[in-house]
């Protein structure tokens, strides 16, 4: 199916699922749980361990909006989604949100009528190879085979670019990372491009990594982050603000090991008195309790604990903070005000 009819035909379902989910703090209160879907298994980022339980960085987003909202960050019930399926999940009101390194556009905005609430992690594609191909440049690919996942923005993003360049390629259409790895695995593509961080979650799972090399090309801004249904503002600006106390969490030096003790005792910083609820009622103004940011940062901590423990450079899959630094360190992380 062309991108463009899957577009089309989520439009009408977004505007229908907008103009009917205007309640969803409402929805996700009665229910007792929060609806999140994530991808089908990316290493540090969405994937069930060994008993089934959701664990990553994109993971950790779900659990702060429900222990914001409902108290309890294992009131989390997660769907799987791929590439393809995880628009039309959101639209219908199968799930709240979507955290499944999802990059932001404007046709997603506007034509699917959705509202991203933030980023949570700033990328760009890039292409893996065998080192047996003895390929150093992306510029050296004319006439790969290339996996790529149908229904993403690297599909658009690969075409750009080898028609700038003026070479020629050979599609392998997948439709999940799994699958991906298989068949760049199996030899049926020489190359499989994503995002750069799911290139490094999905080479950190091989037997032998090193035998994979991830070109020194990124060939597009990838701003990836969590997402709901346009319609419903309330609900936006929690899951916007949840993520947004992970951040400035960080930045104030606020972590799941001494946030209990900070909020017990106001201190003399203002800011981080009305994050966490013992001035003002930044709580009260999004329809929750007073202590919403505190069992937000406790469910897994903040933003860069969650960072070094999920995706960090001491686990397999080994990425720098590099953009995704707070802007104190020169990176793009950044939280408006909590006033």
């Amino acid at each position: 199916m062309k991108k463009t009819a899957i577009f089309g035909a989520l439009t009408v379902a977004g505007l229908m699922a907008g103009a009917a989910g205007a309640a969803t703090l409402d929805d996700v209160k009665a229910r007792g749980k929060l609806n999140c879907g994530v991808s089908t298994g990316l290493a540090g980022f969405s994937n069930p361990d060994a008993n089934g339980n959701w664990e990553g960085f994109d993971v950790a987003v779900c659990r702060a909006v429900a222990a914001a909202v409902l108290g309890d960050p294992q009131a989390v019930e997660f769907v799987p989604t791929t590439g393809k399926t995880r628009f039309t999940a959101l639209a219908s009101g199968e799930i709240d949100m979507l955290a499944r390194n999802t990059t932001w556009t404007l046709s997603r905005d506007a034509d699917l009528k959705f509202t991203f609430v933030g980023v949570n992690y700033y990328d760009g594609q890039g292409f893996m190879v065998p080192k047996e191909l003895g390929v150093s440049s992306a510029k050296e690919l004319d006439g790969a085979t290339v996996c790529i996942q149908t229904g993403t923005t690297t599909e658009l993003n690969l075409a750009d670019f080898f028609r700038k360049n003026n070479m020629s390629y050979e599609p392998v259409p997948i439709e999940t990372n799994a699958e991906a790895q298989q068949q760049y695995l199996a030899g049926a593509c020489d190359v499989y491009t994503t995002d750069a961080s799911g290139l490094a979650s999905t080479r950190a799972t091989f037997e032998d990594p090193s035998a994979h090399a991830v070109l020194p090309e990124i060939i597009s801004k990838e701003p990836l982050g969590p997402l709901v249904r346009h319609g419903d503002d309330e609900w936006g600006d929690i899951t916007r603000w949840t993520l947004n106390a992970l951040v400035a969490a960080e930045e104030l030096g606020i972590t799941s090991a001494n946030v209990a003790e900070m909020a017990a005792s106001a201190g003399d910083n203002p800011e981080i008195n009305r994050l966490l609820g013992t001035e003002g009622n930044l709580g009260e103004m999004l329809g929750l309790e007073a202590d919403w940011a505190v069992k937000a940062i406790s469910a897994g901590g903040n933003y860069g604990e969650i960072f070094e423990s999920n995706i960090g450079e001491s686990t397999p899959i080994g990425l720098a903070r590099g953009l995704n630094a707070q802007w104190t360190d020169g990176g793009l992380i950044y939280s408006p005000p909590f006033r």
